[in-house]
């Protein structure tokens, strides 16, 4: 696969043998750094950072200098004509004739889908509020596999919140692909989202095990346990040995830990109350026990009570690694994505993902998270939202931007029987005819008032009886 020209928006934008192209590569240039100078000379390198970054930016910015580059920043929204009311599509072209790559990060999640759609060059994800972090997650599993050779195979337990946290997000989509087996260990409240856990299975295959509060020892109500996501193929007992069988698995221990800080920038303020302050710390107390005693610790960083300082001289420690390393591995990827640099990759297989049926009517349907950069008033002018139809049993829509799934009350069909208004009608999404009407005809609606505003009447299956444990109606 050529990456030249390409943009990467979402982890998924990369296939298997290309992760392992840019890790060759970046293994090629840390060994002579001095020797990247020529090869982006003449290049520039806008970057866009409308949210605090550190290691992110400041390593974009490393690496385009070592390849011989230039750099012209942005970094307040103030200072911009965003504040102005400017769109990110008008800043994309604008930007993109001043530049010959992109690298943004901003608050609404999908924005950099919007550049990348607008700006005429290659455009890099440095992350879009709580959706992705690509490539933090690619110097994640670089660091990953510079220690333990492999990845397929391992067990990687995640950490913390992992309900916001971007680098997550993006990590266990990839860890999934790569055959890497995952230990959700969230702070309770702060589990994957759904669309999250559904993408995951539908697209990655595999299990996921989950473990009930109830069912869980002492020591886990500690280390909090939620469930154990198991790749397709991995030898396991999961299935055999319900409800214990994830205590057994973990007693195996972990080849890595991945922890992450409380993402209080987005939290919601019923989320900022006393529960939080409980947020589990990782010290040498919890990491003495003999599952971790070949443990990776990492940590995307910047931490802030969650990871004790007396494991940063562990040699079991990695995150300063992590962050060092992100300098060879965007070099890498910068160098592929202007066609500077050419590299042999292992296989040809496209990026990952299923061709989904889109969701073709206009009717003023708006993806339902106020995060998401198609409801901002600003974007409204160029961009509609636009949606996947990725499941029908239970009918899920997928935001072609921010990615969040959501299943709509009521469906219709926008061909009904020969126009005849009295067979103008709309059902219940737990109807069958959630899976009879075609994806070319599909109307949804969030409630019944949107539906009758439309001209349509209820029909015998707008609303359907829920059935008790006991199997009769009720």
């Amino acid at each position: 696969m050529n990456f030249t020209g390409r943009s990467l928006v979402t982890i998924d934008d990369l296939s298997n043998g290309e992760i392992t192209a840019v890790f060759d590569l970046a293994d090629e240039m840390s060994q002579s750094m001095k020797e990247q100078l020529d090869v982006c000379r003449g290049k520039v390198m806008a970057s866009l950072f409308f949210e605090p970054s550190t290691r992110t930016r400041l390593s974009f910015e490393s690496a385009m200098h070592r390849l011989g580059g230039s750099v012209i920043s942005a970094v307040d929204t103030k200072a911009t004509s965003l504040a102005k009311g400017e769109s990110i599509a008008d800043m994309a072209r604008v930007v993109g004739s001043y530049a010959d790559i992109i690298v943004i990060r901003h608050p609404w999640e999908g924005s950099a889908r919007v550049v990348a759609d607008y700006a005429g060059v290659p455009v890099i994800n440095a992350g879009d509020g709580g959706h992705q972090h690509p490539t933090q997650t690619l110097l994640d599993l670089y660091t990953i596999k510079k220690e333990r050779k492999i990845i397929k195979g391992l067990k990687i337990a995640l950490w913390g919140d992992l309900k916001y946290g971007r680098t997550v997000h993006s990590l266990i989509f990839a860890l999934a692909k790569l055959g890497a087996n995952i230990v959700f260990c969230p702070t309770p409240g702060f589990e994957v989202p759904n669309h999250v856990i559904q993408k995951l299975i539908a697209e990655y295959g595999g299990e996921l095990e989950r473990l009930a509060a109830s069912e869980q020892s002492d020591k886990e109500k500690v280390s909090p346990l939620d469930a154990i996501y198991i790749t397709p193929g991995s030898p396991h007992q999961l299935a055999m040995m319900p409800n214990i069988s994830i205590q057994v698995e973990l007693k195996r221990g972990v080849d890595a830990l991945y922890v992450t800080r409380p993402q209080k920038e987005r939290f919601a303020t019923s989320e900022e109350g006393e529960g939080f302050k409980k947020y589990p710390v990782v010290d040498k107390k919890l990491l003495k026990e003999k599952e971790f005693e070949k443990t990776l610790i990492m940590h995307p960083l910047p931490r802030v009570d969650e990871l004790a300082c007396e494991l940063d001289a562990d040699p079991r420690s990695m995150y300063f690694k992590q962050a060092a390393r992100g300098v060879p591995v965007r070099m890498a990827l910068i160098s592929l994505l202007l066609g500077v640099k050419e590299i042999a990759t292992p296989d040809k297989s496209s990026p990952a993902g299923i061709d989904y049926p889109a969701y073709r009517q206009d009717l003023g349907l708006k993806c339902p998270n106020p995060r998401c950069v198609s409801v901002q008033e600003s974007e409204t002018k160029y961009i509609k939202p636009t949606f996947k139809i990725v499941d029908t049993n239970p009918l899920i829509l997928r935001c072609t931007y921010c990615e969040h799934g959501f299943e709509p009350k009521y469906v219709a069909s926008s061909h009904w029987h020969e126009g005849a208004p009295e067979y103008k009608k709309y059902h219940s999404a737990e109807s069958h005819w959630a899976r009879t009407i075609r994806p070319e005809n599909l109307i949804v609606f969030n409630s019944a008032d949107e539906a009758e505003v439309r001209g349509f009447k209820p029909s015998h299956y707008a609303t359907v009886p829920h059935k008790r444990s006991d199997g009769q109606k009720r």
